[in-house]
């Protein structure tokens, strides 16, 4: 199986694969967000939120950082050019996925950062 950087190439495809999946990587482009601004934006239960941020998480596509009891989510620096490119195409990609469009309006309009206070 060809590997890139430890991580097969199978995996990151997966990660691709899911809506939810590609709609926290939108959300998560220009910013880190908590789980709980993730819940809100998204309408998707935490544990579904928390489920499909650790798949990307095992990916390598997002890093988590904690402070207190919260943990705050970005992505992940491209860690070869297999990697970099698959992020340049969704970027490109996002228009396609309808959802992404009322995510960012949802986004804009959320209080992200004041449930962790």
């Amino acid at each position: 199986m060809l590997q890139t950087s430890r991580l097969p190439v199978d995996r990151l495809f997966r990660a691709f694969s899911d809506r939810t999946r590609l709609r926290i990587l939108h959300l998560l482009k220009n910013e880190e967000l908590c789980v709980c601004d993730l819940v809100s934006i998204l309408r998707v239960p935490q544990p579904t939120a928390s489920r499909h941020l650790g798949y990307l998480r095992r990916a390598g596509l997002v890093r988590v950082r904690k402070e207190r009891s919260w943990n705050y989510y970005s992505l992940a620096e491209p860690r070869n050019s297999f990697h970099a490119k698959l992020l340049e195409c969704l970027g490109s990609c996002f228009a396609e996925v309808p959802e992404l469009g009322r995510d960012t309006a949802r986004r804009a309009r959320a209080r992200v950062g004041k449930c962790c206070d």
